[in-house]
């Protein structure tokens, strides 16, 4: 009520006094008189609370800064006043934890999740077998499935053997079942003809990988390691006679895939084709998932032919065979420089 009186007083004072003392006033009490009541009471009000707006400043800054970890921490001021040992009671600010944990923890992670590429080594053999044949092995239900759709032929006839078991037999229920057994022998087939390349690779370049890739000239083998670990592998073979390298045996293992380990391989092998002065690098792919093609249109490599009639190591080339297996053969070049 005091302070309040005071500045009723000290406001009203103008209307209260003369002309002559009015003009006796100094400027800055004509400024001080000038201002509102209610712009008084904020100041004094500011002026108040001023020795506990820099700590209320403070307290503000930790949630403030968008860099900031919204984490609330209760930190006690005396150590001991806490059970536990000392090491328990540590607690780091979080601004620390913002600036330097996180670089410290993402530097391991790229560490731990970086691919190298390295050339193969005799102790790496069982994990190459491995992730070999678990990718020749994907290629079964490809072929068998997944391959029907590219082959426009192959489903007209089996349609018309379709028809054909209705007409012979008037039987809706062998009919119904035509499809399925048309599948299965495609099964069977694709299994038999890729098992047999598998067990050729396995007792020629795969069986001895340092005689048939790291001992010729021009020729090279290279697996991919992450975390310690064979995730990935890929030959280079060297032909002399038209001067162009052969990528071959590209896989990556399953729980690995999409971290780009396929592309670095590829890129490795187009490294070496470049220092050994080979004027393209080729390869042929009887893949039916449309990735693969992908990566390789990705490396720069340009599909320059497509059969159908290419005959694997192994294949009989019997009616039933020919029938029950077929498979895209597709071969790629990448120019390096002219010949």
């Amino acid at each position: 009520m005091r302070l309040w009186r005071i500045i009723n007083t000290t406001c009203d004072a103008p209307a209260s006094l003369g002309r002559e003392e009015a003009q006796g006033c100094s400027s800055a009490s004509v400024f001080f008189l000038s201002i509102t009541k209610k712009t008084i009471i904020h100041l004094l009000f500011i002026f108040l609370l001023l020795p506990n707006f820099s700590s209320f400043q403070a307290s503000c800054m930790h949630c403030s800064s968008p860099k900031m970890v919204c984490e609330t921490k209760i930190v006690a001021d005396d150590h001991e006043a806490i059970a536990g040992t000392k090491k328990d009671s540590i607690i780091v600010s979080s601004s620390q934890m913002w600036t330097s944990s996180p670089s410290a923890i993402e530097n391991k992670v790229e560490k731990r999740n970086q691919v190298f590429i390295r050339a193969f080594e005799s102790s790496d053999h069982e994990e190459v077998r491995r992730i070999f044949n678990e990718g020749i092995m994907e290629r079964i239900p490809n072929s068998a499935f997944r391959g029907l759709k590219q082959q426009t032929r192959t489903q007209i006839i089996y349609a018309f053997l379709t028809v054909m078991c209705y007409v012979m037999t008037k039987s809706f229920t062998l009919t119904f079942c035509a499809p399925f057994i048309l599948m299965g022998a495609r099964y069977y087939y694709s299994r038999k003809v890729i098992l047999e390349y598998l067990d050729c690779a396995l007792h020629t370049d795969m069986a001895d990988i340092e005689e048939y890739y790291m001992k010729p000239t021009g020729s090279c083998f290279w697996v991919a390691v992450l975390q310690g670990q064979v995730v990935g592998i890929v030959a280079a073979q060297g032909r002399e006679d038209d001067n162009t390298l052969e990528l071959r045996r590209m896989s990556v293992d399953s729980r690995f895939r999409g971290k780009g380990i396929a592309k670095a391989l590829g890129r490795r092998v187009l490294e070496f084709a470049m220092l050994n002065n080979y004027s393209a690098v080729v390869l042929g792919t009887t893949a039916v998932k449309m990735a693969a093609h992908k990566l390789y249109e990705s490396l720069g490599f340009r599909r320059v032919g497509d059969t159908d009639d290419h005959t694997l190591p192994g294949m009989t080339r019997s009616p039933l065979e020919r029938l029950f297996f077929q498979i895209r053969y597709s071969r790629y070049r990448l120019q390096l420089h002219e010949e």
